[in-house]
């Protein structure tokens, strides 16, 4: 059974609202910079760990960036 608070949204709709704002709204949009910010440490962390290689960094950045924006 799933009940579903209805308070709650479905977290992928917001995501996906999140990721097509950011990609009309360019640098305009709100999310932009954040999520920016958030590849950017993600991706330098990456390079510092031995295990985790840059890319691998940007994208965990980036999506912890978009769920924390999504989650406000």
């Amino acid at each position: 059974m799933t009940d579903k608070n209805p308070q709650e949204g479905n977290i992928f709709e917001d995501v996906k609202d999140e990721v097509v704002g950011i990609a009309k709204g360019g640098a305009k949009h709100p999310g932009t910079k954040p999520v920016l910010t958030g590849a950017t440490v993600g991706a330098v962390a990456g390079a510092l760990l031995p295990v985790v290689t840059w890319p691998v960094g940007l994208i965990a950045g980036v999506g912890i960036a978009i769920y924390s924006r999504v989650k406000k």
